[in-house]
C-alpha cells in the first residue's frame, strides 16, 4: 500500500523522527556548574580571565610607538580601523615579559570606555573548572593582588584575574609620564 504524502506531511514526519532521535541538551543546572575562562601566562604564573571579559585573542600585532607614555605602554595598533593601545601586562605589574615573541598573544578587552590589548607571554585557550572549586586567594600581595578574585587548582594554580577590574583601575588609566 503506497500512500502519497504531501510535502508538508513529509516534513512533519521527518521532524517527529528527528525529535525522537535527538540527544538531550544538558539541563540548566548542569551548565551553570561550570566556570570557563581564557588561560594565559605572565612570567611563571598561570592566570585565567573570565570568558566575558576577553573580546578576542590576537598574535602580537605591529604597533606604532607613542611618545610621552609609561614604558609598559608598547604603542598603538590598527585593529580593523580602530586604534588599539598595546599594554605590556607583565611590565604593568613590574615583571619582565618573555623574550620568546612567538608565543606572545594580545588579549583584547573592551569595557565601558576602555579598549585595550593586553600583551601576555602565552595563551592556553579555553579552560573549564567546576564552579564550586573556586578557592579564595591566600594572603594576596604585590601589584597584581587587587585584580585577583580567587584561584582554581589543577596541576598548577590558576589565579583568576579580572581584566574588567584592571580596566577600571586608576593606575591602568594613568599612562602618561
Amino acid at each position: 500500500m503506497s500512500e502519497s504524502l504531501t510535502a508538508f506531511e513529509l516534513l512533519l514526519q521527518i521532524d517527529r523522527r528527528c525529535r525522537l532521535l535527538a540527544a538531550d541538551l544538558p539541563s540548566q543546572p548542569a551548565r551553570q556548574d561550570s566556570w570557563s575562562g581564557i588561560g594565559f601566562r605572565l612570567g611563571e604564573q598561570w592566570y585565567v580571565a573570565p570568558m566575558g571579559e576577553i573580546g578576542e585573542v590576537l598574535h602580537e600585532p605591529r604597533f606604532t610607538l607613542v611618545p610621552g607614555v609609561k614604558s609598559w605602554v608598547k604603542g598603538v595598533a590598527n585593529l580593523r580601523g580602530r586604534l588599539l593601545p598595546i599594554i605590556d601586562l607583565c611590565g604593568f605589574f613590574g615583571q619582565e615579559i618573555s623574550a620568546t615573541r612567538k608565543q606572545r598573544r594580545v588579549l583584547v578587552v573592551e569595557h565601558d570606555e576602555v579598549f585595550a590589548g593586553l600583551l601576555v607571554d602565552e595563551v592556553f585557550g579555553l579552560q573549564h573548572f567546576a564552579r564550586d572549586s573556586l578557592q579564595p586567594i591566600d594572603a594576596p600581595g604585590g601589584p597584581i593582588a587587587p585584580f585577583i578574585t580567587g584561584r582554581f587548582q589543577r596541576e598548577q594554580s590558576w589565579q583568576v584575574l579580572s581584566l574588567f577590574t584592571l580596566a577600571r583601575s586608576q593606575g591602568f588609566m594613568n599612562v602618561a609620564i
